[in-house]
């Protein structure tokens, strides 16, 4: 072997052992390895693969993977700049209705009708089972929080978990195969001090935000994802897990919106989103809540501006406070603004919200509420291809090809069962208009065909 040879042999041994330390997509995009997972996500965003990558590498975008779900066949989906705007739907067991098989009937109306990741918030008695069988069972990403199952993981009351406790719940999450974890590490001690000073009408509305603002208040201990929060990003690199940074202090009402309190939150997230970059954590970032429309591009700016341009993550906003048991369109509303605005990834509201679980059917209007808004975002930002399937539509509506609408149709399902439903007269019309739809008329006039809309 010539020393040419061995030095070759050498530097590939090296490089070889480099490439056994990487873990996360983060890791591999930082070492210029393109992984399967961001060469789906490049075909499926019609972007170049070399795009993707810089992108995870610098934490602008996000592909959450765990390398469990990989295994078992995640369908991988990357959140952030550039790409088309992601819709997650809620479900899970609740003390009062825990029903396991209306929340399979969520999972399949999820996957069915374009839902990018399912969160599991899942809070009463033995979680674990469904969740890793929600793992196991689905190719969408699956996201959990931790600080709602630790009660019930841990069998203890609130105040009796112990850091460790936290810590040994979020391993449990990441060993299941969770992608994504929302993480409650921005309420800390002086959070907390702004949020009582300032004051709030709706104080706090987070469930994860108030369980452990209630901790803290008793022990008088700090927040334990925020004291620990380098052993939980050990933990989620171990599994590349990605951190979604909870919005604590998100506002619950029109006004407390950009208050001090979520702004006091936002800049301990950004300086949490820049610590779990150095450990090789990919990271989302949660954003409100309640917020009026001419107040959203503000905060979807400051958000990214404060955040490092992490992924944006957001629920609604709800751009009002008493459209109550049509909230999924509040929501929509202010999705399709945040949307088009920054915001990366909406999560559904339904119309349940604010009153009791949502049965399949919300979940439904809710999901497609938020992917209409989600979509009508993508437009507006110029995400390549977004308005392909509107102008076919456009195309198959001019021919009146009612087959080719429903191939193009966000929901192909319940249109046509409305639509075949209510035959018209006049065969390739609607009852709305029938033979005088104003299509069929004009096509009838460019084909030089006689139009007959006597009275009958």
């Amino acid at each position: 072997m010539t020393t040419q040879d061995a030095a070759q042999r050498g530097t590939s041994a090296a490089s070889d052992h480099q490439l056994e330390k990487l873990v996360t997509q983060m890791d591999f995009a930082r070492a210029g390895q393109i992984t399967p997972q961001m060469q789906a996500v490049a075909e499926r965003e019609h972007r170049d693969p070399e795009y993707i990558r810089e992108r995870v590498a610098d934490g602008r975008i996000a592909i959450p993977a765990n390398i469990r779900h990989i295994e078992q066949g995640l369908n991988p989906v990357g959140v952030g700049e550039g790409l088309s705007t992601k819709v997650n739907v809620n479900l899970g067991i609740s003390g009062d209705k825990a029903d396991a098989a209306e929340e399979w009937r969520k999972v399949k109306i999820a996957e069915d009708y374009g839902a990018d990741a399912i969160m599991d918030l899942s809070n009463s008695g033995k979680t674990r089972r469904f969740r890793q069988q929600l793992v196991a069972e689905t190719p969408l990403m699956v996201g959990t929080v931790p600080m709602y199952d630790a009660i019930g993981y841990m069998e203890k009351p609130l105040v009796k978990l112990t850091p460790d406790d936290l810590l040994a719940t979020v391993r449990a999450h990441a060993e299941d195969g969770v992608d994504f974890m929302t993480i409650h590490a921005g309420i800390n001690r002086s959070v907390v001090k702004t949020f009582k000073e300032a004051g709030r009408l709706m104080n706090i509305v987070s469930r994860g935000g108030s369980l452990l603002f209630g901790w803290m208040e008793v022990t008088g201990g700090e927040n334990p994802f925020y004291e620990y929060y380098d052993e939980v990003l050990k933990i989620c690199h171990e599994y590349d897990v990605t951190i979604s940074l909870g919005d604590s202090c998100r506002p619950g009402c029109l006004y407390d919106a950009n208050d001090a309190t979520e702004t006091a939150e936002m800049i301990e997230l950004g300086k949490l989103t820049k610590r779990a970059w150095d450990a090789g954590v990919q990271v989302m970032v949660e954003g409100p809540g309640h917020m009026a429309i001419d107040e959203i591009a503000a905060n979807m700016k400051l958000q990214k501006r404060l955040c490092h341009n992490a992924p944006f993550y957001v629920l609604g906003p709800l751009v009002t406070d008493i459209g109550v048991g049509y909230d999924h369109i509040t929501a929509a509303i202010g999705g399709a603004i945040s949307a088009s605005s920054g915001a990366d990834f909406l999560c559904y509201v339904t119309p349940a919200e604010h009153l009791c679980l949502p049965d399949a059917d919300d979940v439904l209007q809710g999901l497609m509420a938020t992917r209409i808004a989600a979509h009508a975002a993508d437009i507006a930002k110029k995400v390549p291809g977004a308005r392909d399937a509107d102008d076919r539509m456009g195309q198959a509506r001019r021919r009146l090809d009612w087959d080719e609408m429903w191939k193009w149709a966000l929901d192909p399902v319940h249109p046509r069962e409305r639509y075949e439903n209510s035959p018209a007269a006049t065969e390739g019309t609607c009852t709305m208009c029938g033979k005088m739809c104003a299509v069929r008329t004009v096509n009838k006039v460019l084909e030089g065909t006689t139009i007959d809309l006597d009275a009958e």
